[in-house]
């Protein structure tokens, strides 16, 4: 009996922390930022920038990810936009033509998403991303980044799907705080610690394609 007692209130820790993570709520704030700085960066983006059917990303993993627990959700999004990182971070991005003060201020908001929403996960599941989003963003890069002499369409195809992506993360942040039936507004003095200890951490530490 005292067992079971035990793993209830591990559960519910764990949930409780995932689910009144403060910075949720400023989620959709930021990630507008995001995507306005994206936009920003090049050209107008059209839809048709997407056709390339190799780059179909894996839905059956998004529509797993919405069923799962809240923690994965928040796994998910962390290691999504990390990966997004390492793309924008690319050593052949040196050739995209876009406004590179506000390639970088995007990256510094990337970052931020990547710091914040990595406090709000328990330590035990800072573990690579999943492999099919990991082929994912492989694929996208040999596309991109990693061509030789990329076409001004690559770039487009590059940013196009940079905000598909965020458009689904930011959708997946709205279902976690919807599920939440009463949000905390408070985050530990152990989250903002282990939100200080991983401004750095949190950034790309080679786990990319």
């Amino acid at each position: 009996m005292v067992a079971w007692t035990g793993l209830l209130f591990m559960l519910c820790g764990t949930l409780t922390s995932a689910v009144s993570c403060d910075w949720l709520t400023q989620y959709k704030s930021v990630s507008n930022d995001t995507q306005v700085l994206l936009k920003l960066m090049g050209d107008q983006l059209t839809a048709q920038d997407t056709s390339a059917p190799a780059l179909c990303f894996p839905s059956n993993l998004y529509e797993n990810i919405r069923k799962s627990e809240v923690e994965s959700k928040l796994v998910f999004i962390r290691d999504s936009l990390k990966l997004i990182s390492c793309l924008y971070r690319h050593d052949n991005l040196s050739s995209a033509p876009w406004d590179a003060d506000r390639t970088e201020r995007f990256l510094t908001v990337i970052h931020r998403q990547i710091t914040e929403v990595n406090a709000c996960v328990s330590e035990r599941l800072l573990s690579p991303a999943d492999s099919s989003l990991k082929r994912y963003y492989g694929r996208l890069a040999n596309s991109t980044v990693s061509c030789a002499g990329c076409s001004t369409a690559s770039w487009d195809l590059l940013r196009m799907e940079t905000k598909l992506r965020l458009d689904q993360l930011e959708l997946l942040v709205a279902s976690i705080i919807r599920g939440s039936a009463a949000p905390s507004r408070r985050r530990s003095a152990a989250q903002q610690q282990h939100n200080s200890n991983s401004d750095t951490a949190s950034e790309d530490s080679g786990d990319c394609f």
